[in-house]
């Protein structure tokens, strides 16, 4: 089975193109430095030679009776050391006068020309001499060096290099990290533009300001945004158009049913039964419409407003009480705080899907608490009970449309708490499941964010 690829980061290959790149040029270039300063090194070296030479024969006086010279003056001084320079003085082929470390035989034999150059291989050691020849005085003086002091020469010049050469590359590497960062930064913008469309922002994003090499993608996203947008706007037209629609003929179709149940005594359980089927069914028409109207909405377009607690609790107080003394349930709102920011309509639709639903579907003894108070620092509106609860793994899909937990014998549409949900997202308020009263039933919390009082 194939194993699909993992995610790449697009600035580490191409940091490491660049680096890569870099190092090869860098290597090149340090060989080319090298072969220059070898070169430059030698004709250094080579004019040494040649000049030691001539000062040597410059200071070198006739022979004397036996075949001797004079003493010449000594090659001194810590640069003449360091470049280890030799000198011989040669007279009828052989050495006459030398230095301390030239060998007893002449560097080169038979020299036929008056001066110049010769690379050749003395005692194990490779030598680099030059030979000035005097054909009056029928001498020569030959001045050689070691090939492997010349290296020493680079070996050291690349001791002091090697360190400053590596931290400059390290340092590109540094650079190239942040400009790689920098020049990607319009890519972080783009997908943080892009993480932050919502099902109520699919607007287009900016082609303003966009690298070029971004465009094409860019304009291919936002295409599949205005289409997205173009199919959730028939999908809410549609849903509002149909249940709006519906709405008419289920009112006439429950206002046939009572007229049958009145001329048809007999027949009161089933028209009963059915006019109950009709409720349900215009409870979901109003649910669907509800949520139509509320799907296209944006935080920015609702009006909040301070809304009074007290008189809303009043108000379903009212409303609630005897259904809840029906069902034998009893019912308690407290709020320990006077208000929460919102718009008031919306807010009194989510309280009445959260009571609505604790009376459904709590069986009689029960007890439903509805408290607004202060939470951690934040405004928060409960709603619980101890009825049978919901277990955690259907309290997580309590919110999906359409959604009703297995086993109730009570009759809905699943679009209540789908509404609560997107009223809530709009509101910026957090919705959160857990338990009841008691560790029992079904516990709904409503948090206003901190900066709410």
């Amino acid at each position: 089975m194939h194993k699909p690829a993992g995610p790449w980061s697009l600035r580490r290959r191409l940091l490491a193109a660049i680096l890569a790149a870099s190092s090869v040029l860098w290597l090149a270039g340090l060989g080319t430095l090298t072969a220059i300063a070898w070169q430059e090194t030698g004709e250094v070296f080579d004019d040494a030679l040649e000049e030691s030479a001539y000062m040597l024969m410059a200071a070198t006086t006739d022979l004397d009776a036996r075949g001797l010279l004079a003493p010449l003056p000594p090659m001194e001084g810590d640069g003449v050391r360091r470049v280890d320079m030799q000198y011989q003085v040669v007279a009828g082929g052989r050495v006459v006068q030398r230095s301390a470390g030239a060998p007893a035989h002449p560097f080169v034999g038979g020299f036929g020309d008056e001066h110049g150059f010769a690379d050749l291989r003395v005692e194990g050691d490779d030598w680099r001499v030059f030979v000035v020849r005097d054909g009056v005085r029928r001498f020569e003086v030959q001045v050689g060096q070691r090939a492997d002091k010349r290296f020493e020469i680079l070996e050291d010049l690349a001791e002091a290099l090697w360190l400053p050469a590596l931290g400059i590359l390290l340092l590109l590497g540094l650079v190239c990290w942040w400009l790689t960062g920098r020049v990607l930064a319009p890519l972080r913008r783009t997908a943080a533009s892009i993480a932050a469309k919502t099902p109520d922002d699919l607007a287009r994003v900016a082609l303003d300001g966009q690298p070029r090499e971004l465009l094409p993608i860019v304009g291919a996203l936002n295409e599949v945004l205005g289409r997205l947008d173009q199919a959730l706007q028939a999908e809410r037209r549609f849903t509002a158009d149909a249940a709006h629609e519906l709405r008419t003929p289920l009112a006439g179709l429950h206002m046939h049913v009572q007229l049958l149940q009145r001329q048809h005594p007999g027949l009161a359980a089933s028209f009963h039964k059915l006019r109950q089927d009709i409720g349900r069914l215009t409870a979901l028409v109003d649910s669907l419409l509800a949520l139509a109207r509320l799907d296209p909405l944006a935080r920015t377009q609702l009006v909040s407003q301070a809304v009074a607690l007290p008189p809303l609790f009043a108000a379903l107080r009212a409303d609630y009480a005897p259904e809840a003394a029906r069902r034998g349930i009893d019912l308690a709102l407290h709020s320990a705080i006077d208000q929460v920011e919102g718009d008031p309509q919306m807010l009194e639709i989510v309280l009445r899907n959260l009571v609505g639903n604790a009376l459904r579907y709590c069986p009689a003894g029960s007890r439903v608490e509805v408290e607004a108070l202060r939470h951690a620092g934040r405004d928060r509106i409960a709603v619980r009970d101890n009825g049978p609860g919901v277990d955690a793994a259907s309290r997580a899909r309590l919110t999906e449309r359409f959604f009703r937990v297995l086993g109730q014998e009570e009759g809905g549409s699943g679009l209540g708490l789908s509404i609560v949900q997107r009223i809530a997202d709009l509101h910026g308020v957090k919705l959160a499941f857990g338990p009841g009263l008691g560790g029992r039933g079904l516990g709904v919390t409503l948090d206003w964010p901190a900066t709410q009082s």
